[in-house]
């Protein structure tokens, strides 16, 4: 593939504008740029879970590959008109959440975020994943998105809640459960 990126620093970003995939520039705050950064957060969230030690190889192997089509969401996001995740990885990711989501309890309470290490990351990410699909649904109300995306970030998020009570078993052997009779407020 060679060398991409030789210089880091380009002094182009100097002025509050930064270059889309298709060459064109935008404003740095724009709502592209929200949605492919948010993205782009989301991913390094998801690498930050993953590199807690003992994850199940399942879980490792299920988040390597969302990190590949978050990447590819940022590049579908960045070059308008491209589209990069469709069906398939929206099918892809409804199956683990079954798959995942099988193997659990039914919920009878509110989790708290935590429960380990891993699952407090996982938790992270899922806050992320929400985030990232407001701001793309705040780019879909002025620019074209494919509903594929939407999707796919609707399915993450749910996925990584499931993902978060998987990992919170696997460290602690329980997830952290809201108390709602605490009597706090009264």
């Amino acid at each position: 593939m060679g060398n991409r990126l030789s210089k880091i620093y380009t002094r182009t970003g100097d002025d509050g504008t930064t270059g889309l995939g298709d060459g064109s520039r935008v404003r740095k705050d724009s709502a592209r740029v929200e949605a492919y950064g948010t993205v782009d957060e989301l991913n390094s969230a998801v690498g930050v879970l993953l590199a807690v030690p003992a994850l199940p190889e399942a879980v490792n192997a299920c988040l390597t590959e969302v990190q590949h089509e978050l990447f590819d969401m940022g590049g579908e996001l960045s070059i308008p008109g491209h589209r990069m995740i469709g069906a398939a990885q929206v099918t892809r990711l409804e199956q683990a959440l079954d798959g995942f989501n099988d193997a659990l309890p039914p919920l009878k309470e509110f989790i708290l975020p935590g429960g380990g290490p891993a699952a407090a990351a996982c938790h992270v990410a899922r806050a992320i994943a929400r985030r990232a699909e407001r701001r793309v649904w705040a780019l879909a109300r002025s620019e074209e998105v494919s509903p594929e995306l939407l999707k796919y970030l609707n399915r993450l998020s749910d996925l990584l809640f499931v993902l978060a009570r998987v990992l919170a078993r696997h460290e602690r052997g329980a997830e952290v459960l809201w108390r709602h009779d605490r009597g706090g407020g009264k």
